[in-house]
């Protein structure tokens, strides 16, 4: 199953990268003497040396961008390797179910929660892709992670992909859902605040050697990869989850199905990228300042599962939803090295962890050509 905490555990293909020396470069250095080379080259020089891995930092480092081994975080490299076995695309799933569910089987209570979940999730997997994509990976000095999130700007869109097929394969109304987070406070309070993270670290003018404005990004990017990713877009699919579980919209809940096991990677890379940017500057985050941001997160995930389950449908509730959030807050909050949020908050929905596996080994492109591996061959165990 998959470990929601270390999704790259079971990894097997994990190996120690060693430093490689370029000799011929070594050689050409040492054959040219000092008076062959101008004074206006000095910097052209040091460009020449070879990269040494442990010369190497996430930001603010000082070696070719463009170099990617040696490898100071070959882990970095595995989260890529193993983002491209979960390949899908939603063409790939039959969705003719879905489209039956929704015009004959589900209640009115339901097609709000399954339009409004779907509305939500338009909007900030969109969001998502321009933080990482604009916001963080243009930061990093070490190419080894700006790969791995560049498969993660592919695969936000594909989301935005996915949710867009949904709508348009049921038959809603586009405009209508779109701009529902312009007009419905309860979501469009989630987006102002991912909006407020993302606006304050995407600016020409930062600079990340200076102290305020890195701890700055650290947190920016600590809450898109904490709550953002970590909470909010996990508890976003619990509902559709739910319906899946009573045998109503197989096909979406499979689409998110895959999503998920995307953004498991997103959450768990972002953390550990996080945790190695503030051992390598030694930084002291504000407690308090932690603290607000799962507060404010918690009360926007509130409002919004109150207006998404106004009125609860089989199974599920605004409660449970929130009560959720605030378990698997608990559970971000430890792997970045954080006091629990919300002490003592429970597990309601026992099953979810179980229901978001995908279990299956299917493969999609069996009438095709030429086959390669799917999601549903990634092993997580």
């Amino acid at each position: 199953m998959l470990n929601w905490d270390n999704p790259l555990d079971t990894f097997t293909n994990e190996k120690t990268v060693t430093s490689i020396t370029n000799e011929h470069a070594l050689d050409s250095i040492e054959q040219v003497g000092e008076s062959e080379i101008p004074q206006h080259s000095t910097s052209s020089l040091d460009t020449m040396k070879p990269v040494a891995a442990e010369d190497k930092r996430v930001i603010n480092g000082l070696t070719d961008i463009n170099q990617l081994a040696p490898f100071k975080y070959p882990w970095a490299w595995n989260f890529f390797l193993n983002a491209n076995k979960n390949h899908w695309t939603p063409l790939d799933i039959n969705m003719s179910k879905d489209v039956h569910d929704y015009h004959h089987r589900l209640t009115q209570e339901e097609k709000h929660v399954y339009e409004n979940v779907l509305s939500y999730l338009t909007t900030s997997d969109i969001l998502a892709m321009r933080n990482v994509g604009l916001a963080v990976m243009e930061k990093m000095t070490a190419p080894e992670l700006q790969i791995y999130q560049a498969r993660q700007v592919y695969e936000e869109a594909l989301h935005t992909w996915t949710y867009q097929h949904c709508i348009e394969t049921i038959g809603l109304d586009q405009g209508e859902i779109y701009n529902r987070y312009r007009v419905v406070p309860a979501i469009n309070n989630k987006i102002q605040m991912a909006n407020t993270k993302i606006n304050s670290v995407l600016r020409p003018d930062i600079d990340l050697n200076d102290k305020d404005e890195l701890e700055n990004f650290v947190m920016s990017y600590m809450f898109f990869a904490g709550v953002f990713e970590g909470c909010w877009f996990y508890n976003g699919f619990s509902p559709i989850f739910s319906l899946q579980r009573r045998g109503l919209m197989s096909g979406t809940s499979e689409q998110l199905q895959y999503i998920m096991r995307d953004e498991v990677m997103h959450s768990a890379f972002g953390i550990r990228t996080v945790k190695q940017i503030i051992f390598e500057n030694d930084m002291k985050l504000d407690p308090k300042a932690i603290k607000d941001m799962w507060l404010e997160a918690e009360a926007c995930e509130t409002e919004y599962a109150h207006y998404i389950l106004r009125d609860p449908i089989l199974g599920y509730s605004a409660e449970e939803h929130i009560e959720q959030f605030r378990f698997i807050a608990n559970r971000r909050a430890k792997q970045l090295n954080h006091a629990e949020p919300f002490p003592g908050a429970g597990n309601t929905l026992t099953w979810l962890d179980e229901q978001a596996n995908l279990r299956k080994e299917k493969n999609f492109f069996e009438t095709r050509v030429t086959e390669y591996q799917a999601g549903g061959a990634l092993k997580w165990d």
